[in-house]
């Protein structure tokens, strides 16, 4: 593996790089000026644990002429460990009530949603479990009480998800809406409302659903008809 670009390389960054390598991957490859994480023949493949605002310009850039897949990992479930800043404190290991899913990628998304109807874009989720170390800075950080995330680690993919085309985004709309509201989404997907408007949002940019007018004050939506999946006519009773 080159070492260029693995110097600030965070622990779990690279170790979902060496869980999905191939035999025959390259690794830190400079491509039309930017180093990719792993080249597998054509396809240029970057990892991503978190900002996808950070890596927009990046990945416009790339799928103008390459075959781009970005990795993205969300915890499914989570271990803690806090310590104290100077080492002496006691060492408490438990596992977080919060469990990721699939839909949380679209707290993402929303950076990067006209990437999903590009032919040259695909997005592969790692549903993880994962160590996160904290350490206790006191007043210096009020978020999370003090406490500051140290770095993240891999125990295990637990499942993955690919997305490349529209019938795959389309997937994640429950079946039975034929047209429906965020909130309908929020409702049938058990997820917020906030989360089902990001969802929501990437899909209609992506070309996956439409607006086709209002109920209420609510923006209503159906899946865009060249999306639909073909109906098999069958004999009546069938």
């Amino acid at each position: 593996m080159s070492g260029i670009g693995q110097l600030n390389e965070k622990p779990l960054h690279a170790s979902l790089k060496h869980w999905y390598a191939r035999p025959g991957d390259r690794f830190e490859v400079a491509v039309d000026g930017y180093v990719i994480d792993i080249v597998r023949d054509n396809l240029l493949i970057e990892i991503q644990t978190a900002n996808f605002a950070s890596i927009k310009s990046k990945l416009q850039n790339l799928v103008r002429s390459h075959q781009v897949r970005l990795i993205y990992p969300i915890a499914q479930e989570k271990w803690i460990i806090r310590s104290a800043t100077d080492g002496r404190g006691q060492v408490i290991r438990r596992k977080s009530p919060k469990r990721g899913r699939l839909e949380d990628l679209f707290w993402e998304m929303v950076s990067i949603p006209q990437l999903l109807s590009n032919s040259n874009f695909a997005l592969e989720v790692l549903m993880i479990k994962e160590e996160e170390a904290r350490r206790y800075e006191g007043k210096r950080h009020w978020r999370r009480g003090g406490w500051v995330i140290e770095s993240r680690r891999l125990l295990e993919v637990l499942d993955q998800r690919l997305f490349e085309e529209s019938a795959d985004w389309l997937g994640l709309i429950p079946q039975g809406l034929e047209s429906f509201t965020t909130r309908d989404l929020a409702t049938a997907m058990d997820i917020r409302k906030v989360l089902a408007e990001k969802l929501a949002y990437c899909l209609r940019e992506g070309k996956v659903i439409e607006l086709i007018g209002k109920r209420s004050r609510a923006n209503l939506y159906r899946v865009v008809m060249d999306n639909r999946p073909l109906q098999v006519p069958g004999r009546a009773g069938s």
